[in-house]
């Protein structure tokens, strides 16, 4: 089990690493594409249900959030009702950007997936949901102060 979490962790990372360099060009740093194509994806998310959709904290978005708005992808707009709400979406230039990545998204799928069937790659897909899932009840009972047991079993 050890050994299979080290190779979705070396994934994640070469993935990450690889997105990092290549979206420099596009005045974008470290990460910060996650959370952009996330709003695009759901112009007028609040950032709180930002962070969770993505599963960091408040403190990491809101400052993955603020350079993006610094730097002209996104912006803040209140919330019609509760002026106090801020609502994030993209700018045009968030918007021209989005397909950018999502180019390179379906690049590197295609390219971490080649060899497999689409019956493994339907597999691959179902397993790795649970496991998140998984993870994600973990990461939310700790999120929430939450203290876990290493010793059990």
């Amino acid at each position: 089990m050890g050994e299979l979490l080290r190779e979705i962790g070396m994934i994640a990372r070469a993935l990450d690493s690889i997105s990092n360099v290549e979206f420099k060009e596009l005045e974008l740093t470290k990460g910060q594409y996650i959370y952009l194509v996330r709003i695009c994806e759901h112009p007028g998310i609040i950032q709180e249900k930002l962070a969770e959709l993505i599963l960091v904290d408040r403190t990491t978005a809101a400052r993955s959030i603020q350079k993006l708005e610094k730097a002209g992808f996104i912006e803040k707009r209140p919330d019609v009702v509760n002026k106090k709400i801020k609502k994030l979406y993209p700018t045009e230039k968030g918007l021209a950007t989005c397909p950018v990545i999502l180019q390179e998204h379906a690049y590197s799928k295609r390219v971490a997936l080649a060899g497999l069937s689409e019956e493994e790659q339907t597999q691959l897909q179902q397993l790795t949901k649970r496991v998140r899932k998984n993870i994600e009840q973990e990461w939310d009972f700790v999120k929430k102060g939450g203290i876990r047991n290493y010793l059990e079993e």
